[in-house]
């Protein structure tokens, strides 16, 4: 019988602050029970293992990180709009970053319940949303959607890694990143489709 209060969302949560605290890739089943203070079989009342956990986290992160992207871009336009989505980003990324990890990790999600969460949809949807102030379209759309998740992941995950040893601040490096990816976007090649070079 499943404990009392105890949910599959309690359960998530839980793994989410253990996945901050010691990593994604260090969550066990057990370590959760233990924080619950339950025993590890009344989990899988709630979640059916480790891989619907990380799902879950993953699910529960990308809604998170998408909100704070949402209010931090919300009438906002061309660079204005790049720097809030990217430093909603990184902040993210620092605060929560187990959680992080998991929105970037391949992670197998129950489709069921990726089809109900609205994290990774509206996530797309504010990207494109941005990127409609550089006037682009497919298929450069997709490009720089890659080449930005590349440059932030890049970014943050060498920072947490301690990366970054130089002198020169990492947030100087990171403004001009900035304003960097602003220029290109403005000056976007056009796409030379067919071309294999």
């Amino acid at each position: 019988m499943a404990r009392a209060g105890l949910t599959a969302e309690r359960v998530t949560v839980a793994g989410a602050e253990l996945a901050d605290e010691v990593g994604l890739d260090r969550v066990t089943m057990s370590q959760v029970a233990r924080r619950l203070g339950v025993r590890d079989a009344s989990l899988y009342a709630h979640v059916r293992g480790l891989v619907d956990l990380r799902g879950r986290i993953a699910l529960l992160a990308a809604d998170e990180k998408t909100i704070r992207i949402a209010e931090a871009t919300a009438g906002r336009a061309g660079k204005d709009a790049l720097v809030a989505f990217a430093n909603a980003w990184r902040e993210y990324a620092h605060e929560h970053p187990g959680r992080y990890m998991a929105t970037q990790a391949p992670i197998e999600i129950d489709p069921e319940l990726a089809a109900k969460a609205p994290g990774p949809r509206r996530a797309v949807e504010l990207t494109y949303g941005m990127l409609r102030g550089y006037g682009l379209t497919e298929p450069d759309l997709t490009d720089v959607v890659r080449l930005l998740r590349s440059t932030f992941h890049g970014f943050v995950a060498l920072e947490a890694a301690g990366g970054f040893a130089h002198q020169r601040a990492s947030q100087q490096s990171w403004l001009r990143t900035l304003d960097a990816l602003h220029i290109l976007l403005e000056h976007w090649p056009p796409s030379r489709e067919g071309d294999s070079s």
